[in-house]
Formats: C-alpha cells, structure tokens, sequence
C-alpha cells in the first residue's frame, strides 16, 4: 500500500512538473525573464486550468523533447498582467517566446495546440541562430476589447462635456495596420460574431479553370462563401501574405507564383456560428505537400487540384489569429455576421433497405457524410414480414404494400438516425422522387436513381416525411434507453463542456450525482475488472476525488454513449475518432476522462448500484421528478391547452373503456377527475351531494367526527341482516359487471385507498370487511349509487337498465 502511495505521489509530481504554478506577479515576471518557449493555460480559480490538455502537452513533449519547450498554468485572478484575461479565459492558451507573446490558441483545440507548438519552436530555433526575428503580435479578442472600451470613454467624456456622442456605424480595430470592421456598437457581445476563416484559390487553380469546381465542392460540404473576390496580388501583398515562411528556400519563386495572375479571396463560415471552420477547411484541403495530400488523404482538395509544393491550389488560414489578420489584410471594411446561436439539429430516420445495404452501404453512408449528416443512431437489422407490414401499415390496401412489405424483409437493412439543421427536407432532397421513372428523368444524382435495383418498382431508401413523423419512426427502429455514463475525477473540472456536448448528442440527463468515491464502492462498481492488471490503480484513481455520474436517456443510449466517448485509449482516440470525449479530453488509457456501461444489462446495475430503483417516463426523464424538472427548466411545462387536450384525451380514452356507462354518469366521471387536484374534505362533500348517500353512509360520515354519537349495538345487527338480504343481488351484479368498468375502479383504487382505511377505522370488526371490495369499487366510480337499499324504484330499474347494456357492450 506504502508503495503505491509514493507510486501516485510521483506521478502527480511529474504532473506538476510539467506545468509550473504562476499565481503571483512576480513568478509572471519571473516566466517572461526566461528564454524559450512557454505554453500559458490562463485559467481562473472557479474552473481551474484545462485538465483535458494535459495528456496533449505530455505527447508533445514526450514527441519533440526540446528543452525550450516549458509549460505553465497561470491564474488570472492574481496576476495584473493578466487582468484582461478575467471572465475571458475559458479555456485559453497564450504562447511567449522569451517574454514576447507570439501566439494564441482559445478552446482546447488539440490539432492546432500541436501545429502551433511546432511551427513557434522552428521560428524561435531560427530567432536563436540568428536567421530570423520574433514576431511579436497582440491578442486579437483583448485589443478588439481594448477599442471597445475607449470608444465607450470618449463618448462618456462627450457627454460630461455636454457634446452629443458621436455615432459610429460600426467598430473597428487594427491589425499590421489596417482596420477590420467588426459591426454595429450596439452589439456589444462580440462573443456572437461567426467564426471566419480566409482561403485562396491560387493562380496555378486559376488558371486551370478549376475554381467553379473547387467552389462547387466547398459548398458540397455545407461551408457558406461569404466573400469572393478575383485579385492579382502585388509583390509587397504577397510578401506580407507569407512573411512566416520567408526564410524557406523557395520563397522568392513562392512570392512570383502568387503574383504570376489572378488569384480568388474567399472568406468562409458555416452554419449558425462558424464554430471550427478553421480547422474543417483545412481537413478539407489535406497537407501542405500535394505529394503527401495524394498519399493520404486522396479525396482533399490538394491531392485533386494541387501541382507540386507551393504550387498546391490553395491556402486556409491555420488559425483564428492568422485568420483575422488576413480578413483585415483582403478586406479591412468587412463587417463579420452575427452568430445567429447554437443551431437547432433536427433529426430523422433514414432505411437503406436490403438491396442497396447488401451492395452500396458503404458508398450511401460516405455520401451521407458528405452531405453534412451527422449519424446519430445507426443499426443492422432485419425485419419480419409482421414487423415490415406493421412498419407501414398506413399504406395498407395500396397495389404495392405486399411488394413493399416483402422486399423490407428479405434481408438485413440499416436503420439510421440522421442529424441536421434541415434534416428532414435534406434527406428527402438525397433520396429524390419516389417513383424510380420520375426520379431517374428529374433527379438523375439522387439516391433512389442512382442505386435503383433492375426489375424491381420499389425504391431502395425511406426517410421520414415530418418531424412528428421522424419521431414516431425513431422510436419504432430505436426504442428509449438509459446507459450509465461517468465523468472521472482527472476530467471534473470541464464537466460543463461535457455536459454541453451530452446535450448535442440528443442525450436527456435524466439523473445526475456528483460525490467522491469510498475505495470499497469503486472496486463494487470496476468489479468486472478485477482480474485485470490496471485494477488497483483505476480504483485509486476513481476514489482520488469527485466524481459525476448521470443517467442518460436516449434511443440506443448505450450504443450511443461509447461511440461518443470513443476507445479506452485516448492515443487510439485521436487517431480514430478525434472529437470523441476521450480524444479531447482524456490524458491517458487510466485517465481517459469518462467511462460508460458496456451494454444495457450493465447499465441497469450500475444505475441501481448508484442510484437505486429508478423508474422512466417513455421520453426517458424519470417518471417522479417530471413535475420537478418542470421548474428547474429541464423540459418544457406543458400549456394551458395542451393541459386541456391531455385531459379530454384521458377521460376520452377512460370514457371508451366504459361505453356501458350512461351519458350522465360518464359526465360525474369526468367531474370525479377533475375533482382530483381539490381538498380530500371537499371531494368528500362532491361524492356526497352526487352519490345521495343512503342510511348505511350517513353513520360512516358521522363516525369520522369524534364529537358524534356512535353507532348502537343494534345498528351493526340490523345492517349484517340486510347485507345477507343483498348478498345474492350483489353477487349478481358483481358477475354481471363489464369487465371494462372494473379497469376503471382498478385505475381508481389506488388513489381512493387512504381514503377508504380512513373510514373502515370507525366500524371495525368482521363485519365491515366483507363491505371494503364493494366500497372501493363503487365509490370512485361514481358511476352507480353507493348502496343497493337506498335506490328508489327509478333508480333500480336504471341499474338494471345499464346492466343490460353493459353486457350488449362486452
């Protein structure tokens, strides 16, 4: 135990070592005194530093080994210098060469972290030899703030001075000299502006006449031209373009190529926010060298239209600096548009139905990729003729159901869940025409066209028609699951941004805990791997600090939750799946920041372990806490009209399980539920005035007050008597009974429970028992008079009347 007690010590040591502590303005000044090049984590105390990049740096210093490279967390709180950086650090690495800020990188951006680390320890290496100056640069979100601010001064200071404010249309700030406008004063959140990017098709592309192609497959993967402009660039543009590589061997014929002809400017974004379009655009133009683009990533824009070297088709700024640079550089006015908010996804089921899924499935879900889907569910089955026919048994009695129904279970098939902004539409717009004539004559690229099986009429794809329909055909392919998922103690403190992409994956959160682990009920929960070699330290590790655990419901959530998470090993995870949860934020295959159930049986002990007995709504929230979840904003409290439509809906369908129930009494039915929500006392009194009770109530009724008189010895005797008279009619009545009536007093029972204890006390004895069943039965009802003694001759004839039709009804 000793032993790997010092074990762990060390390597928390060896994780502070990796990154050293500033908090003080001295041990700031102290960093920037030293040479090399540091990797700031700016972080404030109430998140704390970016734990999900430490595994990022290890690999980057493990990889490079350069003993320039040094890595710090530096906490705003404490530090002047990094005052700014309060409220606006979240997370956000700042890069200094020998005290020089030279870069910035905001969101735990793995790829451009590791391009960035490389390209400023080659710059200061040149720097320290000699052959090249630091470049020193601001940041580009702080001086955009900076100008805020003092603009707002000096309208402030105008109107001390009784001037009017001057109005300005819009705001701008400077960049190597230029301005770049950043829109109207009155949007003050520029956290709000799209995320831009700059590219250029080269002259070499030009000149090919490739640009409406390459233009065509920019917009293919659903990225917006917001501007495109034709220019021949000057030698001094070129030079400014290109001042990072201007110590290379080819960077006078890289300067001539540029300005050999015209070149087009394009700035980019795409959906609502333009959320990593930097990154997106140059995955989709692949490596700097054509030669290596052709090797491995074939299907870039590069590998297609690129020559050689410099000559490569086209360039995309490599990060959010670069790309504001370059925005104010081509188009210093430009005003960049307002983020329009998170998008909202839609969803919808697609089928790729046996023929198609045997040959094509591979080329169908690469198309599907390609057109922007993203693939929420997905799963190989095969129908039987019931299940396809009660698939689609609204389109029963049509000329082509038994072909229809026949082709959908003739073998395996996929079922996908497909998520979008426009889903729905954008999937029904792949598929084309239903009619495989009219689809190959008006849609000759769609899918139906494209993969229709000779001979055979029906076409080989389904999508949903409607959201509402998309829904109920999820549902169908894709039933409600709950899946354990955990947030490890290595990885607590980005549990927001976990959380946020929890939500972005269509998961509901159910059920959410956070507490620290005793090490017996970690070794209870990891007791599956006991017989593996990491098991002691995967305990330590759980049982070393908080941990969350929710319960995520959603269809095919367990399924979905371990493709979210991505492999065990993060290492494996970046190359496989690099926005898997893992992949960002894990550090190593112990601390691989979430965990999840290895399948539904799983899942169900480990929710049980945790949470105990939990019970599900067939939304997936848990059935007790809907009301609770009402108020604190998780779903949406229903309307005043859907309140109405739910109830006239319940005391319809109730009311349909009891057709043998007169109209009148069918109407005291619904006032008996609306009557739920009112004090017992009063229901007491409504169930009095509308039941007319009889002798045998009214002692009940006046047991219940202690004041009254009790019944008298006589009373019990002369009611027994008359309960042997009624026993035969009872039992009659009893036999006679529709069975959807006695649904009803079941449905009811429960409810009326306390209710009834409270008045059997009063009598006691033997013989109210054998009058318990038919009080509950009949008193919820309220559908008949309580007591058979009672009825005048009217209302016997009535019951016998009822009875009669009861018995038509079953």
């Amino acid at each position: 135990m000793a032993d790997k007690k010092k074990a762990s010590m060390a390597r928390r040591k060896q994780e502070i070592q990796l990154q050293q502590e500033i908090e003080t303005q001295e041990e700031w000044e102290d960093v920037m005194s030293k040479e090399g090049l540091y990797v700031i984590d700016v972080y404030q105390e109430w998140c704390g530093p970016c734990v999900g990049m430490v595994g990022v740096f290890k690999k980057i210093k493990n990889d490079l080994g350069d003993p320039l490279l040094k890595y710090a967390v530096a906490k705003a709180d404490t530090i002047d210098a990094l005052e700014k950086y309060r409220g606006r650090c979240e997370p956000c690495f700042l890069f200094y060469a020998t005290g020089v800020l030279v870069a910035v990188i905001r969101g735990a951006n793995s790829p451009q972290v590791m391009r960035t680390v490389t390209e400023q320890l080659q710059q200061e290496h040149k720097v320290i030899d000699g052959s090249a100056e630091r470049k020193e640069i601001k940041d580009p979100y702080i001086s955009m703030v900076d100008t805020m601010d003092n603009d707002m001064e000096e309208d402030e200071e105008e109107a001390e001075e009784g001037r009017p404010a001057s109005k300005k249309d819009g705001k701008q700030m400077r960049f190597k000299g230029e301005l770049v406008n950043f829109g109207d004063e009155n949007d003050r959140s520029q956290e709000s502006k799209k995320e831009v990017t700059v590219a250029v098709i080269k002259p070499d592309a030009v000149q090919a006449g490739k640009v409406d192609e390459i233009l065509e497959e920019i917009r293919a993967k659903g990225i917006e031209i917001l501007k495109d402009e034709e220019r021949t660039m000057t030698e001094e543009e070129a030079s400014n373009m290109y001042t990072h590589l201007q110590d290379e061997d080819f960077y006078k014929d890289l300067i001539a190529f540029m300005t050999s002809g015209p070149s087009h400017i394009l700035v980019l974004t795409k959906g609502r926010t333009g959320e990593n379009i930097i990154n997106e655009f140059r995955d989709l133009i692949g490596p700097t060298s054509v030669e290596e683009a052709k090797e491995k990533q074939p299907e870039s824009l590069r590998a297609k239209h690129g020559n050689q070297t410099y000559m490569n088709a086209l360039h995309g700024s490599s990060s959010e600096d670069q790309a504001m640079r370059e925005l104010a550089f081509f188009f210093p006015d430009y005003a960049i548009p307002v983020a329009e908010g998170k998008p909202k996804l839609q969803r919808t089921l697609a089928l790729i139905r046996p023929d198609a899924f045997k040959h094509h499935k591979d080329e169908v879900l690469q198309m599907i990729h390609e057109a922007g889907f993203k693939v929420a569910l997905q799963k190989e089955m095969s129908l039987t003729k019931e299940m396809a026919q009660d698939f689609y048994k609204e389109h029963e009695g049509q000329e082509y159901f038994d072909e229809l129904t026949t082709r959908m279970s003739s073998g395996p098939l996929m079922a996908l869940g497909l998520a979008r902004e426009d889903a729905v539409e954008g999937w029904r717009s792949m598929l084309g025409p239903k009619e495989l004539d009219k689809a190959k004559e008006e849609a000759p690229d769609s899918l139906r066209a494209k993969f229709a099986v000779e001979d055979v009429v029906i076409n080989q794809f389904h999508g949903s028609d409607s959201e509402a329909a998309a829904q109920k055909e999820l549902d169908f392919f894709f039933p409600m699951q709950q899946t354990m998922a955990v947030i490890k103690p290595d990885a607590l403190g980005t549990k927001d941004e976990i959380i946020e992409k929890v939500h972005d994956a269509g998961f509901k959160i159910a059920a959410r805990k956070e507490t620290q682990l005793s090490r017996e009920i970690a070794e209870e929960f990891y007791s599956d791997h006991k017989d593996k070699d990491y098991y002691n330290d995967l305990v330590e590790h759980m049982a070393s600090g908080p941990t969350m655990f929710m319960v995520l419901s959603r269809e095919d959530a367990v399924e979905g939750w371990r493709s979210l998470i991505g492999p065990t090993d993060p290492e494996k995870a970046k190359e496989e799946s690099p926005e898997s949860l893992r992949a960002l934020y894990g550090g190593d295959i112990l601390k691989n920041a979430v965990h999840g159930s290895s399948n539904p049986e799983r899942a169900k002990e480990h929710i049980q372990k945790i949470f105990g007995d939990l019970k599900f709504t067939c939304d997936g929230w848990l059935a007790k806490d809907e009301e609770e979840m009402q108020d604190q904003g998780d779903i949406e409290p229903p309307t005043e009209q859907a309140e109405e439509q739910e109830h006239d809906t319940a005391v319809s369908k109730k009311s349909t399980e009891v057709e043998d129930v007169a109209p009148e009494d069918r109407q005291r039915y619904r006032e008996a539920e609306a009557a739920k929500t009112e004090e017992p006392q009063q229901q007491e009194q409504t169930s009095t005035e509308e039941a007319k009770p009889t002798e045998e109530e009214t002692p009940k009724e006046e047991e219940k007050a202690p004041e009254e008189t009790p019944k008298t010895e006589e009373e019990p005797k002369q009611e027994e008597t008359q309960k042997e008279e009624e026993a035969p009619k009872e039992e009659e009545k009893t036999e006679e009974a529709p069975k959807e009536e006695q649904k009803e007093e079941e449905v009811k029972q429960e409810e009326e429970a306390p209710k009834q204890e409270e008045e059997a006390k009063p009598e006691g004895g033997e013989e109210t028992k054998p009058e318990e069943p038919e009080q509950k039965s009949e008193e919820p009802a309220k559908t008949e008079e309580t007591t058979e003694e009672a009825k005048t001759e009217g209302e016997e004839k009535k019951g016998e009347e009822t009875k009669t039709e009861g018995e038509g009804a079953a």
